[in-house]
């Protein structure tokens, strides 16, 4: 339901997969989570922000103790810099501090599910249900992936100069 929820009020956003900056990116990013948290869990005992993570103080954008899982909406998982062991780390610790979590679901931006099968992540991925019997999936929301703008290179990444000058004749 929660999956299905954050689909649907992504494809009701025309701008959601835009890329709006610093500031502005954030604000956009917290009223998705803000809506999400009422559509999924409105009522006076929310699923959402729990702090299961012992004294971290960190805590987990949601957790359903009946299906065993975490669910953290990560939109920046397709990013090479992202909250992805971040994420994980904090599962894990909640499980070793006794909260009952065996899954760890991801909910992203477009494009998380093919960045969350490089073989970087992929072996994090299986560190985590080797070692702490951790199972975690990885869902994109609808949209096509945004394109990424590589530093001081083209989209076909080569090297380009920090200062272009174009004229028009």
């Amino acid at each position: 339901m929660l999956l299905a929820a954050a689909r649907e009020l992504a494809v009701k956003n025309p701008s959601f997969q835009a890329v709006l900056g610093p500031g502005a990116g954030d604000r956009a990013t917290a009223r998705y989570l803000r809506e999400l948290q009422s559509i999924v869990s409105p009522g006076p005992d929310p699923c959402h922000e729990q702090r299961i993570c012992g004294p971290t103080g960190f805590a987990v954008d949601f957790y359903l103790p009946e299906e065993q899982m975490i669910v953290e909406v990560a939109l920046g998982l397709p990013n090479s810099q992202s909250e992805f062991e971040k994420d994980i780390l904090k599962a894990i610790i909640a499980k070793e501090l006794g909260s009952d979590v065996r899954r760890l679901m991801f909910i992203s931006r477009a494009g998380a599910e093919k960045k969350c099968s490089q073989p970087g992540r992929k072996a994090v991925i299986a560190w985590a249900r080797k070692n702490h019997d951790l199972s975690i999936e990885v869902h994109d929301l609808p949209g096509v992936p945004r394109k990424r703008v590589r530093r001081n290179g083209d989209a076909q990444g080569r090297k380009v100069s920090p200062i272009t000058t174009t004229h028009d004749s």
